[in-house]
């Protein structure tokens, strides 16, 4: 693997890099509308930064989830390209040179990266999850450290130390990555992975030959009814943190929040029929929480430019 030099021009760099969070963001408009749809709450100065951080995460989930001839090198090998560019300071890629900018601009724990790259790689041999102490370990990876990741682009209010958003961060992409999780089954299983901790499936008589032949009963209605129980809790614990991100980013996770917990409401609508069908929020239903937290999100903007006209964002943009 060799290093991409970075153009000598501070105008030559500056064109590449904008022509990489637009692709970012054009990843993240296509593949995560509910997420792509929040972003727009944010400053314009924080949305490059979360385009990126998604669409990173997506590529390097698309090198396992649809993968090539060679998933595990493939993955292997962007990872470890990733993570010298890093440590350079420029890559060649569109996606992960967003990225390094990202995690240099945002002074991001390069230990998150790496978590995240472990996660995914054990997603190439690890099939399932034997209880919910498991899962959460695998999320740490997978989703605990994209909250750490996106924290530090959204800020936390003055006197919050990010220390104490953290653990509300945590919860908040867990509870995002489990709403997947229910909602995703049939595609997971379809992938030979099972996302629902085993004891839960033996306690409801739910086993994972009957999730592969998309039966839908009593029994898997109740697995999931208390899954989402469970999922539910987690956005419980993350809300006291939103209250501590700085005040123009909040309507942004509000609206996220609301986006994703609608895709739980939609699956108890469903009866819990996720295994035939892919349960999703509408698009006007996504629309009238976008205009809903649009007023809010501006006027934030405006008191926060009132309060300070002449410093800089809390995320050091």
């Amino acid at each position: 693997m060799t290093l991409a030099d970075p153009p000598r021009t501070r105008a030559e760099q500056q064109a590449l890099l904008d022509a990489a969070y637009r692709h970012c963001a054009a990843i993240n408009a296509e593949h995560g509308k509910s997420y792509h749809l929040a972003t727009r709450l944010l400053t314009a100065d924080r949305r490059p930064a979360i385009h990126a951080l998604y669409a990173a995460a997506r590529t390097a989930d698309d090198l396992v989830d649809h993968p090539g001839p060679d998933p595990a090198g493939d993955l292997a090998e962007w990872s470890r390209a990733v993570l010298a560019e890093l440590a350079a300071g420029w890559s060649d890629d569109p996606v992960r040179l967003a990225l390094v900018h990202t995690y240099r601009r945002y002074g991001i724990p390069v230990e998150h990266l790496v978590d995240f790259l472990a996660a995914m790689t054990s997603d190439l041999d690890v099939t399932g999850y034997a209880d919910m102490d498991a899962l959460d370990r695998y999320m740490w990876g997978s989703a605990s450290v994209i909250g750490l990741q996106v924290l530090p682009v959204l800020g936390t209010a003055p006197g919050v130390a990010r220390e104490e958003a953290a653990p509300h961060a945590i919860a908040l992409g867990e509870a995002f990555q489990l709403t997947n999780f229910l909602r995703d089954v049939a595609e997971d299983v379809d992938r030979g992975r099972v996302y629902l901790p085993a004891d839960l499936m033996a306690a409801h008589g739910v086993t994972r030959e009957q999730l592969a032949e998309k039966r839908h009963d009593a029994r898997f209605a109740a697995l999931m009814r208390e899954m989402v129980a469970i999922v539910r809790r987690r956005y419980d614990d993350a809300a006291p943190g939103t209250p501590m991100l700085a005040p123009e980013s909040r309507d942004c996770v509000r609206a996220a929040t609301d986006l994703y917990g609608g895709i739980l409401t939609e699956i108890e609508r469903a009866d819990y029929r996720v295994l035939d069908r892919r349960v999703r929020v509408s698009k006007p239903r996504r629309l009238a929480v976008f205009a809903r937290r649009l007023t809010a999100a501006q006027l934030a903007r405006v008191r926060v430019t009132m309060a300070k006209p002449n410093s800089r964002s809390s995320t050091g943009a």
